[in-house]
């Protein structure tokens, strides 16, 4: 895994013992504050000048708007980004305790360790690099990760899966803690570009997961006038023979009649309608660490669509 330990997604921290008995008392916070130590903590409130408050029960955590999000100050970013921590794991350094105050205050800090994930993730990042990640929110073109201490990524919808989809919630859901594989790592913009679909398996490893005479269940991805295409895992669908009845986004269970290698298809027959699912499945993957240089997704033996990735 090349991502490190000490950057891990927003909400990993917050149950460490170091870091709650860090926040236990003023000597503790000091410790954290000369040892550059990265704490996390709950956002209770954000006033009306933008800055996000924190109960530390000895104490209140204050987050100056200048302070919560890298590129809030210079404008880059919207302060969407420091509202919606209401309520939300928040990583942070102390940058200062107070005792004296009333309250006692301790100043904190999201962008000093916003700034050193970056920077490490720039540094020492590359193509094709699997790391983990969690799911921030979902837009219609694709989704948002934290990729260590709040720091974006973004996995485009056409990157999520082999099987098209219409939006990332049909694969993906909100606080989901997932694989990805670095895209493009951009040092002059400091971007970070993710890909998921090659973490999910070839055509080959996806088909030996099913069998020629099983019923199974399947998502309707597609409706055409030759057939209907249904969807067995993220990178694996079928085709069946066509239905007046059935929708895209409807969960069936289908006969799987063959299964060709050579043509890259499975052959199926819908079986019955099921219940919708509330939410997507959790992805099965076939890669959770280390280095991909290349991605070959269709199989050797076939002569058509050749899908492939090279980092």
């Amino acid at each position: 895994m090349k991502t490190s330990e000490s950057y891990l997604p927003e909400g990993s921290y917050i149950t460490q013992p170091a870091v709650r008995e860090a926040l236990c008392s003023p000597d503790g916070l000091r410790r954290a504050q000369s040892e550059g130590r990265i704490l996390e903590a709950v956002a209770q409130r954000c006033t009306a000048e933008h800055d996000l408050l924190f109960d530390l029960g000895f104490a209140q955590g204050v987050m100056p708007r200048s302070c919560c999000a890298l590129g809030v100050a210079e404008g880059d970013t919207r302060e969407i980004a420091i509202l919606s921590r209401v309520g939300k794991p928040t990583c942070f350094a102390v940058t200062g305790v107070e005792e004296d105050a009333d309250p006692p205050t301790v100043w904190l800090s999201r962008t000093i360790v916003q700034q050193r994930a970056q920077d490490y993730l720039l540094d020492t990042l590359r193509p094709g690099d699997v790391i983990p990640a969690r799911v921030t929110h979902l837009e219609p073109f694709g989704a948002f990760v934290d990729i260590g201490c709040g720091v974006p990524s973004l996995i485009g919808i056409e990157n999520l899966s082999v099987s098209r989809i219409f939006h990332p919630r049909d694969r993906l859901c909100v606080g989901q803690d997932i694989f990805a594989a670095v895209r493009a790592v951009d040092t002059e913009n400091r971007r970070i570009a993710l890909t998921h679909r090659e973490l999910l398996g070839t055509w080959e490893q996806n088909a030996a997961l099913f069998a020629p005479g099983e019923t199974v269940r399947g998502v309707v991805r597609s409706v055409e006038p030759y057939g209907v295409f249904i969807e067995l895992a993220p990178n694996l669908s079928g085709l069946a023979e066509p239905r007046g009845d059935l929708t895209v986004g409807m969960v069936v269970s289908v006969y799987i009649k063959s299964i060709l290698p050579q043509r890259m298809k499975v052959k199926l027959t819908v079986i019955d309608v099921l219940a919708p699912r509330r939410l997507p499945l959790p992805p099965h993957y076939f890669i959770t660490e280390g280095h991909i240089d290349s991605w070959v997704y269709t199989p050797a033996c076939c002569d058509k669509k050749y899908v492939a990735t090279v980092f």
